[in-house]
């Protein structure tokens, strides 16, 4: 094993399991490990959200217990700037962005590398993600995590060769329940604490409530693929492709009882489209428009590439096409119909374990019309 102990690794210390555990085992590894609290949101509400406090205190315990020093550091303006606005911008033209990918890209990566080495001397940092890293040819490549159900691939495809090879990712090569049970046996504060769902560094807030101090909501009509009025949706940022849940809509007079389903946003007049069942042909996409791409080995595309894509977290890969229409947008299209395509999320490639690369949907191609 080569000699880690002249490397000094910042870990991103979030007060869960997985960043707990990633820093002992890169002590284990011989590092040199210190962790850093980043901060990156001014909590303004002094509400029950509050889990910043509570995560510092959880960070600052584990790394008690492991003996290595915890830093803090404020990327409150860089978060806003750089990943906030833009989130309320897509929201705004009625699209459906993801903060974490945004996060990870200007903050994680970027902002927080930074830091760890400039401010405090890293070799390395080093994140409790699920995913795995490869050398390969001088270049480092990005694999989906061992466990596939935890696999955080899908929300660190921006990253490039370079930002790779300056991380570790030590929970990557572990299934959950291993990590869990390291932190059991290592007696960690953070052994049996549940894994955060919240917006990246906001919280478990209320979503549509915490949206609607930043975004005047706009009610609309909700209206059915064959014209009819049904209904009034309160604003359409509130809304995604594919959504069941809180349409307040019950079946139609005529009997069906299906449940209604958000098809389109039709963002000029406001209006919210919807129709009964989930595999209504108006939900099904039989390709794709990205652009803003990201290649991991940052080498644009030229031509085709067959490959698979994911366009949502924890999606089952979809094999397709990719054509390059210039450097910074291509033509994706699925050997199969894909339902719930969402504009503003992101498409993600892969070629077996290793992620290329992706890029943000422009636009989803419906099904032709019958």
């Amino acid at each position: 094993m080569s000699d880690n102990s002249q490397k000094k690794v910042i870990v991103g210390m979030s007060g869960g399991v997985d960043s707990s555990v990633s820093a002992y085992l890169l002590q284990q590894q011989g590092y040199k490990v210190e962790g850093l609290f980043m901060k990156n949101w001014e909590e303004d509400d002094g509400e029950e959200y509050c889990t910043a406090a509570a995560d510092l205190a959880d960070a600052q315990a584990v790394c008690d217990k492991l003996g290595i020093e915890l830093h803090t550091v404020n990327f409150a303006a860089e978060y806003w700037d750089n990943v906030f606005e833009l989130f309320l911008e897509e929201y705004k033209a009625g699209r459906t962005p993801n903060p974490d990918i945004l996060c990870n890209k200007e903050i994680k990566f970027k902002a927080f590398l930074e830091f760890a080495a400039e401010d405090l001397g890293a070799d390395y940092i080093a994140t409790g993600h699920y995913v795995r890293r490869a050398d390969v040819n001088g270049k480092s490549q990005l694999l989906r995590g061992l466990d596939g159900n935890k696999d955080q691939s899908y929300f660190l495809y921006t990253l490039s060769h370079e930002q790779i090879a300056q991380s570790l990712f030590p929970v990557g090569e572990l299934e959950k329940p291993q990590v869990r049970k390291i932190a059991e046996e290592l007696d960690l504060i953070t052994a049996k604490k549940k894994d955060s769902t919240g917006i990246c560094f906001i919280g478990e807030r209320k979503f549509r409530d915490f949206l609607g101090r930043y975004l005047p909501a706009q009610p609309g009509k909700i209206v059915t693929v064959d014209g009819d009025e049904i209904g009034q949706h309160q604003g359409l940022m509130y809304h995604t492709l594919g959504q069941r849940k809180g349409l307040g809509i019950g079946g139609t007079k005529e009997g069906s009882e299906d449940p209604w389903y958000v098809v389109d946003k039709d963002v000029e007049n406001n209006i919210l489209v919807v129709a009964q069942g989930h595999d209504h042909p108006r939900l099904m996409s039989v390709g794709l428009i990205a652009q803003q791409l990201h290649w991991v080995d940052r080498e644009p595309l030229k031509g085709t590439l067959r490959c698979t894509v994911k366009t949502r977290y924890r999606q089952t890969d979809i094999p397709c096409t990719v054509t390059a229409l210039d450097d910074d947008r291509i033509d994706v299209r699925f050997d199969e119909p894909v339902a719930a395509v969402t504009p503003g999320q992101s498409a993600v490639f892969y070629s077996g374990e290793i992620c290329l690369g992706g890029g943000i949907i422009e636009q989803r191609l419906p099904l032709p019309a019958v």
